[in-house]
């Protein structure tokens, strides 16, 4: 019962870690909609930013800590399926997503580590030079990079059937009398992060395979593509509000996510 405790405390310290840096990527990028800010850099930019309030760091310490959780939770989700997915096809395509879930909080949570360890390194927040680019030829980059890039289209079609379908609503316990807006709330939330996974990942793809290259892309990226599309500060100004509206429903299920393995 103690080990179930611990892991259930983690995994609830993991989505309001994820809830806190969504709620601020979805604030940033309206505001600069708005004219009131300049950063649209993703994850990162949002990090940077969080670091740079009063308490920063201390903040980013407890980030550190939920994002630890949330990577925990997420492998014993892919591992040890503790939501039931099963072995089928569809159930070890969930799980195979839960775990590049981890893997890629992982990154973030190891950036996170080094900025607070070496802040010169942290600069504009961009990233670093990837180990790829140090083992992999470009041939084999680009192919690395264009197998990402489908796979984070997969995960964003994925996302948008989710909050289509209200998948969601089989792992959460809302309350009766708010129902009414919150469910809504988690769909928008999680078909604008599906918008914007596919973004990214047709942008990745058709730089690795269209053009050859292997550069690592981001959300920075996807604003600058809606931003430059037609109507572009109607989209960012929607997506904004979505990704906003996601980092509630990771508040949200901080509260009412069933964590019963």
């Amino acid at each position: 019962m103690q080990n179930f405790d611990a892991y259930k405390v983690m995994a609830r310290l993991g989505y309001a870690a994820r809830g806190v840096i969504y709620l601020t990527i979805g604030g940033l990028a309206f505001l600069s909609v708005m004219g009131g800010s300049q950063d649209k850099s993703g994850s990162r930019g949002a990090i940077l930013n969080l670091k740079s309030q009063p308490f920063g760091e201390v903040l980013l310490i407890a980030l550190v800590v939920g994002l630890v959780g949330y990577i925990m939770w997420r492998l014993i989700q892919a591992l040890n399926d503790a939501d039931n997915h099963g072995r089928t096809l569809k159930g070890v395509l969930v799980r195979g997503g839960l775990f590049v879930s981890a893997l890629s909080h992982g990154v973030l949570c190891y950036w996170i580590i080094t900025l607070l360890l070496w802040e010169q390194k942290s600069g504009s927040g961009g990233s670093s030079s990837s180990p790829l680019r140090s083992h992999l030829s470009a041939e084999t980059q680009a192919m690395v990079f264009g197998v990402v890039g489908v796979v984070m289209i997969g995960v964003g079609i994925a996302h948008l059937f989710k909050g289509y379908k209200r998948g969601f609503t089989d792992y959460m316990d809302f309350p009766a009398s708010q129902r009414q807006w919150m469910i809504p709330m988690c769909q928008f939330g999680l078909m604008a992060r599906g918008v914007v996974w596919c973004i990214i990942g047709w942008i990745i793809t058709r730089s690795a395979v269209v053009a050859g290259g292997s550069d690592e892309k981001g959300m920075k990226e996807a604003f600058e593509w809606l931003s430059n599309s037609p109507y572009g500060s109607w989209l960012v100004t929607i997506v904004a509000v979505g990704l906003f509206a996601f980092g509630a429903y990771s508040c949200l299920e901080t509260r009412y996510r069933r964590v019963e393995k």
